[in-house]
């Protein structure tokens, strides 16, 4: 029985419980008790409790205050906001109500205005409510922590960031590698200022020191304002000589946050979920299609987040017992906090400010969906799928270019290959040990393949495109070895062969003999030391035994004085 039916049959038995004489009621309660499974005690107390009416449902005589129209404007204006959360869309509604107006995306009446910026947070989280759709995958980590330079950076804790002025960012790496970390895959590296919020994002071809530094150089171009100090976790990537030398040399604070906690970089943590993760997703990319088409979508998403995009900053907490009051300042965008900070200059000024007049949001936004759709036609597929163009970001006519961010863009890292130090030995002329190289007409197939994929692992090369070389002759090629002279003075390969002879060189496939005593294929280690011998190795076992036993009847003659006996 369901509990509505339970209920059903307490209100029908109440009443006949309490009218019945008392003789009955022991009937009445069996039966009850029978068709509920109540316990017997507490169904006297349901059956002898008072009734309590319930409440009537709330009826509101008064009509809605926001119509349908006000509904579809906030939606409108969620949307061009990408969809961020009540709290930081309503205080920032003038500005971008302003704005889409101002490009034609909203037609609004004077009562409509008066409505949509009058919304509280509650409220617009109440109309949004079914259209809202929320998703949370994650990702893996892939940090690994460098110890060699713990000691000589210092520690900054997150609640060390009290007096900070525009140019301290916190740095993160984002590694796009999907579901698997092995291989060759793109990352990003993400930087957020702690003052303003403003946050720049840069893809790496690499997860590496020289990709980070490349990466910093480009970043320095794009900000609006110098690059004070750098705060990063524990990775290897940041913890290494290389780096600590660039920002002494650049004048740059670097400093670090402890080990296992997340929380001293909140504010790059917060961006690598609502900015990179949102935008760029889950998914495996590699190569340099991907890596041109990431860094096309960060053009544009860094527009996007530092002119349109709202956030809140905490000023204070406190905790009163096991309860946290948390305080914010009025929520805005990274453009406006710099602004407020009063750190630029008149011409820079003057720049952002005509930049974000002449953007309009909804063309952003609607072109870095065009760029994300062109990104994800490069994600790793298990079967190999059709490189697809690279789509670039076009500002609208008449939206100003800084010639910063034209000299940025114009030394767009382009994808490289490591450099390796290259170490030569210097060796004189091999007479009689050289041989034809069999891969001398493929040494051009395969430097174009190198280059074109320099991602790629070189045991990849033979997948990819096997190399169309001869093979080698049936009888290997001959690795010339020394022969090892045994203590009798003779080279231990003087012993006749067996079915398949055997000169002092030996050596069949560069990892294999035949043995010169019992003709047996055996194994040669190749990072064995000295030379390789002509022997396998129970022979060579049985050689040493004969061999110190000549050398013990011999010991033993000279002892007695006796005739050395011959070899």
């Amino acid at each position: 029985m369901s509990i509505q039916a339970k209920r059903e049959l307490l209100a029908q038995t109440v009443a006949r419980y309490r009218a019945a004489p008392p003789q009955h009621k022991h009937a009445i309660l069996d039966e009850f008790v029978a068709a509920t499974g109540y316990a017997r005690t507490y169904a006297i107390r349901l059956l002898g409790q008072p009734t309590v009416p319930r409440a009537a449902p709330i009826t509101r005589s008064r009509a809605r205050a926001y119509g349908p129209d006000v509904v579809e404007a906030l939606t409108v204006a969620w949307a061009a906001a990408n969809y961020v959360c009540a709290k930081r869309l309503v205080p920032f509604l003038p500005d971008l109500v302003a704005s889409l107006e101002r490009h034609g995306h909203l037609t609004l009446s004077a009562e409509v205005r008066a409505h949509l910026l009058t919304l509280s947070a509650a409220t617009a989280d109440r109309l949004l409510r079914p259209v809202r759709e929320r998703t949370r995958p994650r990702g893996i980590g892939t940090t690994k922590v460098g110890t060699l330079l713990k000691h000589k950076v210092p520690i900054r804790t997150f609640a060390e960031w009290d007096d900070v002025r525009p140019g301290f960012m916190e740095a993160d790496l984002v590694a796009h590698c999907g579901t698997r970390a092995e291989g060759p895959y793109l990352s990003s590296l993400v930087l957020t200022d702690v003052a303003t919020g403003w946050t720049e994002c840069l893809p790496l071809l690499h997860h590496g020191y020289d990709d980070v530094i490349r990466a910093l150089d480009q970043a320095r171009l794009l900000l609006p304002f110098p690059l004070r100090g750098l705060d990063t976790d524990n990775g290897r990537e940041f913890l290494n000589y290389p780096l600590l030398e660039y920002c002494a040399h650049a004048e740059i604070t670097f400093t670090r946050g402890r080990a296992y906690r997340k929380n001293d970089q909140c504010d790059v943590e917060q961006k690598n979920g609502s900015i990179v993760r949102q935008i760029v997703g889950y998914d495996r990319f590699e190569g340099e299609l991907a890596y041109h088409q990431l860094a096309e979508v960060y053009r544009a998403l860094r527009l996007y987040v530092n002119v349109f995009q709202p956030s809140l900053k905490l000023v204070l907490k406190r905790r009163d017992g096991s309860r946290v009051y948390r305080r914010y300042d009025t929520t805005q965008t990274p453009l406006q906090r710099l602004l407020t900070a009063d750190v630029l200059a008149e011409g820079a000024r003057a720049r952002l400010v005509a930049l974000a007049e002449a953007l309009d949001p909804v063309h952003v936004l609607r072109h870095l969906q065009r760029l994300q759709e062109a990104l994800w036609r490069h994600a790793v597929a298990p079967a190999p799928a059709t490189p697809a163009p690279t789509v670039r970001f076009a500002l609208p006519t008449g939206v100003p270019f800084g010639t910063a961010e034209a000299a940025a863009v114009a030394t767009l890292p382009q994808a490289h290959r490591r450099p390796r130090p290259v170490r030569r030995r210097v060796r004189g002329p091999q007479a009689g040990h050289a041989r034809p190289d069999p891969f001398a007409s493929e040494w051009d197939t395969i430097d174009a393949w190198l280059t074109a994929h320099p991602e790629r692992p070189a045991s990849a090369l033979h997948l990819d495109q096997p190399p169309s070389a001869p093979e080698y002759p049936p009888d290997g090629p001959r690795v010339t070895t020394t022969a090892r002279a045994g203590d009798d003075g003779r080279p231990e390969d003087d012993t006749p062969g067996g079915p398949h002879p055997v000169d002092r060189r030996g050596v069949v496939d560069g990892c294999s003999i035949i043995c010169a005593a019992c003709g047996a294929r055996d194994t040669v280690s190749r990072g064995a030391r000295g030379p390789v011998t002509a022997y396998c190795a129970v022979c060579r076992r049985e050689r040493k035994r004969d061999q110190a036993r000549q050398r013990m009847v011999v010991m033993r003659a000279r002892q007695r004085g006796g005739e050395q006996p011959c070899g």
